[in-house]
């Protein structure tokens, strides 16, 4: 009976987790399409729009070690629970804007709610499952972060097509009032080691990534030699160094450097931060060139971009539930050199006579290789830490992640502008091309850093269970001991 009631709250937490992640992946693409519908109705600027897209990622990069930070502190699930009703606020307020300047803000806010629940999604699966169920649960955890990449054009595209933009940020209302008491019901609470916040590394970490992640947006209109530009960046460094000092000097840090100095973690997060760079600053010129270049509509792009999501849907599971078995590196070397193959691909091929069949083996290509990097990737972040650690290195993973994301659209972004624009067909692919091009060689180069330093997920995975065991065996001891005494 017991162990029925632990796997049904194990299935439960799945879910609600998984739910969480999707409203998150989902809005962060979902606004994308709706952007001409929005410049009509709110009479936008091309500026103002891309601070609808900005603001979001701003509070969301930012945000993330602050998030993981609270639900250490304060309660995974409480604050699990903090993250969605602020993310669903943000949404209804989105729904209801009146104004460009409104929607800007309900968007940072939000991007706040996102911060908070993402990294908490990996922590709390972590302490309801263990290290030999984790893989199967991650690779579900990922198919669904999938479905809410594949769903994000295709949501967008088909609600403001039949309804109105507004109607992409209502559809996020009705689960996240559903989430939120379910959360309380069915997750079980935690907290992480440390005993009180690390206030100035917090707010180092803030300031820091604010200053690098503001810098790299504004790169991508400004230019990288933009006075701007450089003063953000070169603060946001000075800040992130200091942050390091704070962290390397406190008793009770909110990003152990330690981490760091584990190959698994910190070969991990380079892999990380290298696809982001690669394939998601491709993703952002991709979905444009079916549009621009190929002529579909913003629904026809999302659909078709299916073959791409699709097999991260299908494909990311299997590997969340071998590479408990295989280990995570083998995964995350296939993935990587996939990726860079489909790219590669996609570059030979791209020109304005190009057919979607052309695309379709690339694409999976693609989504396979991406597949086969998330829930491993995981895996490997988690089994080189202590579950009580797991809220501190999700929150440095997804920042890591989302730092990778927002640096690949911005060089990517640089090498499109030299070479090309967006004022012919021709034009566009002219940029395309060396863009896909750079993204490939970064995957590759990943690929082959996983590949040069070895590690095993599957050895540090059964020493933090046979670490954890021997300290829940200490305590209960300790417990019986105290009895017997009193």
């Amino acid at each position: 009976m017991p162990q029925t009631t632990s796997q049904t709250r194990r299935i439960w937490t799945l879910v609600i987790v998984s739910l969480g992640l999707f409203m998150t992946v989902l809005d962060n693409l979902v606004v994308n399409v709706a952007l001409p519908s929005i410049h009509r109705d709110l009479g936008a600027s091309i500026q103002t729009l891309e601070w609808t897209v900005n603001a979001y990622v701003l509070a969301y990069a930012v945000l993330l070690l602050t998030g993981a930070a609270l639900g250490d502190r304060f309660g995974r699930k409480r604050m699990f629970m903090v993250g969605i009703s602020v993310f669903t606020a943000g949404s209804a307020a989105a729904a209801l804007s009146p104004t460009i300047d409104f929607l800007i803000a309900a968007r940072a806010l939000q991007g706040v709610g996102a911060a908070i629940v993402t990294p908490l999604t990996l922590t709390l699966l972590a302490e309801a499952f263990p290290p030999e169920q984790r893989g199967l649960a991650l690779g579900v955890w990922s198919a669904i972060s999938g479905i809410g990449v594949a769903a994000g054009p295709l949501v967008g595209g088909a609600l403001t097509q039949a309804a109105s933009w507004h109607l992409i940020f209502w559809v996020n209302v009705p689960i996240g009032l559903a989430l939120v008491p379910l959360a309380g019901a069915r997750l079980t609470e935690s907290r992480g080691s440390a005993g009180h916040l690390d206030l100035p590394g917090l707010a180092l970490a803030s300031t820091g990534l604010f200053g690098l992640v503001f810098g790299l947006v504004r790169s991508q209109s400004l230019g990288w030699g933009n006075t701007e530009v450089v003063i953000s960046l070169a603060a946001g460094v000075v800040l992130v160094l200091a942050f390091i000092a704070q962290e390397l000097r406190t008793k009770t840090p909110m990003l152990p450097m330690e981490f760091f100095a584990n190959r698994g973690f910190a070969v991990t997060n380079t892999v990380s931060l290298v696809m982001y760079f690669g394939m998601f600053g491709s993703i952002f010129f991709l979905s444009q060139f079916l549009q621009n270049v190929l002529h579909n509509t913003p629904l026809q792009a999302g659909v078709k971009l299916l073959v791409w999501t699709g097999a991260v849907m299908v494909v990311a599971p299997v590997a969340g539930f071998l590479s408990e078995r295989i280990g995570s590196r083998v995964f995350m070397i296939a993935g990587l050199a996939l990726q860079a193959i489909a790219l590669g691909w996609m570059a030979s091929v791209a020109s304005v006579d190009t057919s979607y069949i052309s695309l379709v083996i690339p694409f999976a290509l693609a989504g396979s290789g991406m597949a086969l990097v998330f829930a491993p990737s995981a895996n490997a972040v988690l089994a080189s830490v202590r579950t009580s650690q797991t809220g501190q290195a999700s929150g440095a993973t997804n920042a890591i992640r989302e730092l990778g994301g927002v640096l690949g659209i911005a060089v990517l972004a640089t090498v499109f502008t030299s070479h090309g624009s967006y004022l012919s067909p021709q034009a566009y692919v002219n940029g395309l091309v060396p863009a896909l091009w750079v993204g490939a060689v970064a995957l590759a180069a990943g690929a082959l850093i996983a590949a040069v330093f070895p590690f095993n997920t599957r050895a540090s995975a059964s020493a933090h269970a046979a670490e954890e065991a021997a300290m829940t065996s200490g305590e209960a001891y300790r417990g019986e001991l105290a009895g017997q005494t009193v």
